[in-house]
């Protein structure tokens, strides 16, 4: 993908190196509750509690690893993709006399809290609907390549874009319906859909890759290829068959790698919204 001295976008909070959101000294430590019950005991002996903390100075950065490196230059990317999606939906959005509301992309390492509860690395990245946030731990880039077998930059771009796509559901009204059915009906049937709901995200960013292409001529040979192979490596009955060997269709709720596969490409060919509704056509 073309990213490189392009805009990047503002709506990021950057998380990482919070370990977790625990309060922090002067020094840039953590304040425990041993250092804070020790405190405690010293003043009722006559002490001086700050003693405690004297001579800390703040913490001097550490030299910048290749690692880090590395996850400032993806960061950067996941910043640009982010940009060019605002950019698609804010025009999609204005097309149809309405106005786009830009989400926020948390940048995270290790764990995190959101509105939907807490977020770790092992989640993977999701959309929470309660503060339309997206939440991504970019080790997951190195999880696409080395456990799913999906290499290349666009195939993390389609990651972002398919959350975006969660995003864009939420604004519409069809998160909330297919939330509002939980209880309602059988879990099979609720699990189905889901699935409509994950399938319609990855037409979301094959409409994204179109337009935002058309646009800002950003593909590059083999991108295409990128996304369409981590949709395939993150199917429910390719995940299920490598976990436990074999594959529960009743329990399937992002769909199988032919389907994911299927409607990423369908929003990338036609770059019609009228063609992705999956819950008319699936039944």
């Amino acid at each position: 993908m073309k990213w490189r001295n392009r805009r990047q976008s503002t709506n990021i909070e950057d998380r990482r190196g919070q370990a977790g959101g625990g309060r922090r000294s002067i020094g840039g430590g953590k304040i425990g509750i041993g250092t804070i019950v020790l405190a405690i005991i010293i003043y009722f002996v006559g002490g001086n509690p700050m003693s405690l903390f004297e001579g800390q100075v703040p913490s001097q950065a550490p030299q910048e690893t290749q690692a880090q490196q590395g996850n400032d230059e993806l960061a950067s990317f996941v910043k640009v993709v982010l940009k060019d999606c605002e950019e698609v939906w804010k025009k999609t959005f204005s097309d149809a006399g309405q106005v786009y509301q830009e989400p926020t992309l948390v940048l995270f390492s290790g764990s995190t809290t959101s509105a939907c509860g807490s977020a770790s690395a092992s989640t993977g990245p999701f959309y929470c609907p309660g503060d339309q946030k997206l939440y991504i731990d970019l080790s997951f880039y190195q999880e696409l390549s080395k456990r799913f077998g999906a290499s290349g930059d666009f195939a993390m771009a389609y990651v972002v874009a398919h959350e975006v796509g969660h995003h864009v559901q939420h604004l519409i009204g069809n998160t909330n319906k297919v939330h509002n059915l939980r209880g309602k009906v059988s879990k099979a049937e609720y699990n189905k859909a889901s699935v409509k709901l994950e399938l319609q995200a990855d037409f979301f960013a094959g409409y994204w890759a179109h337009h935002a292409d058309k646009r800002f001529n950003i593909l590059e040979k083999g991108d295409i290829e990128e996304a369409l192979n981590a949709a395939q490596a993150i199917g429910d009955d390719r995940l299920q068959k490598q976990a436990q060997g074999y594959a529960v269709e009743e329990s399937f709720t992002h769909g199988t790698s032919k389907q994911r596969m299927y409607w990423f490409k369908r929003g990338w060919e036609t770059g019609d919204l009228d063609k992705g509704d999956t819950f008319a056509e699936m039944q």
